[in-house]
């Protein structure tokens, strides 16, 4: 039972993904690109997980906080530029 929920919640996850994409691609803004972004390595943490859970292993977590701190400082790195089009003080 609990694998068929992990299986659907990576659906779901994977449907969040390909919204940020289509926000990603088309954003407006740059803060709107940088917002999908974010969002984009959230949900590819969350299926890391999901998938970790689902063959019940632990290299997928390690994998997902490799990809947590990744994508902060990304994130900082981007919207640093945004504000200032300078990223080294």
């Amino acid at each position: 039972m609990i694998d068929i929920v992990i299986v659907a919640g990576m659906h779901l996850v994977g449907l969040a993904m390909i919204f940020a994409l289509w926000r990603l691609l088309r954003g407006p803004t740059a803060p709107d690109r940088i917002l999908a972004l974010d969002t984009l390595y959230i949900s590819a943490i969350a299926q890391l997980i999901l998938f970790g859970m689902l063959l019940d292993t632990e290299v997928y977590f390690e994998a997902a906080l490799i990809i947590a701190m990744l994508g902060f400082v990304g994130t900082v790195v981007l919207s640093k530029y945004v504000i200032r089009r300078d990223i080294v003080e």
